[in-house]
């Protein structure tokens, strides 16, 4: 990004420098026109009781992720093969979107619809399933939503709802994407571009997940589709790229990283996982 500032120049100079704000917007409009469009195909469903939140998934299982409930599938046959859960509060509430690394499932939770909000991220052993840590954000700007990891550090989307889950004054303009180190200690933050936020209603970004070419992709609660979004020049607020129609209504989201391509997402009402194939047309 480049800025400019000239306080005295002859007319000359100055048609030069019309020329090239004429071709620098010419240029910017061809960018715009070149950013990639996005299809999803759904290639199969499978029944997991467990799917009112998210899924994640690894090279032979996916995850089914409920509000304190996780079944653990096989991804070729569909077979249900291990389950954790426990009593709402005891001690978890309200699970949300989920990634796998090394080994370990990591979940975004809150205690919504609760205020003043709590979260915390939550991991289980993809083994045994057995629950084996978490890390407390205790009281903080947001009910976390999602998890992921990039380039050696952790992301974490904070949201915020327009309904008596939220906080007073707050709605989805409020939600916030936050890095990480690793070691929990937070580095920089972004808002949600509002040309988004308003797609949410009462809720706010459910999931999200970094794909190809370092993208992100977020979905709303119940909208059938997937917004692609980048980091920003400058300023504090995400560039929402394109959005395009998903089979999905909401929730969590997962890229498959040992399929490239294909996506695992849920649809809750019927308490299903989806997978998708996501290209760019």
């Amino acid at each position: 990004m480049q800025c400019l500032i000239i306080n005295d120049v002859s007319s000359s100079v100055k048609i030069q420098l019309s020329r090239r704000m004429l071709l620098a917007g010419i240029g910017a409009i061809a960018a715009k026109a070149a950013d990639p469009v996005w299809r999803s195909e759904e290639l199969r469903r499978w029944p997991a009781p467990e799917a009112n939140q998210a899924v994640a998934v690894d090279a032979s299982h996916f995850y089914a992720i409920g509000n304190h409930v996780i079944g653990k599938y096989d991804k070729k046959t569909g077979k249900h093969v291990a389950e954790w859960a426990c009593e709402k509060g005891r001690p978890l509430i309200h699970l949300n979107s989920g990634i796998i690394r090394d080994g370990i499932v990591y979940c975004a939770h809150s205690n919504y619809p609760t205020v003043p909000m709590v979260s915390s991220i939550e991991m289980w052993d993809t083994r045994t399933l057995r629950h084996s840590g978490t890390h407390s954000f205790g009281i903080v700007d947001g009910s976390a939503t999602w998890i992921d990891f990039r380039q050696s550090r952790w992301y974490v989307t904070f949201g915020h709802y327009a309904s008596k889950a939220g906080e007073p004054n707050r709605d989805a303009r409020y939600t916030s994407l936050v890095e990480f180190d690793l070691e929990w200690r937070r580095l920089q933050g972004w808002a949600y571009p509002e040309a988004l936020t308003a797609k949410l209603g009462t809720y706010t970004i459910s999931g999200g997940t970094f794909g190809p070419d370092g993208r992100l992709f977020c979905t709303g609660h119940d909208n059938p589709e997937i917004y692609v979004l980048q980091f920003p020049d400058g300023g504090g607020s995400l560039v929402l790229e394109s959005s395009f129609p998903a089979p999905n209504p909401g929730q969590g989201i997962a890229w498959d990283g040992s399929e490239p391509g294909v996506l695992y997402s849920i649809d809750s009402r019927k308490r299903e996982i989806i997978v998708t194939s996501v290209k760019k047309a």
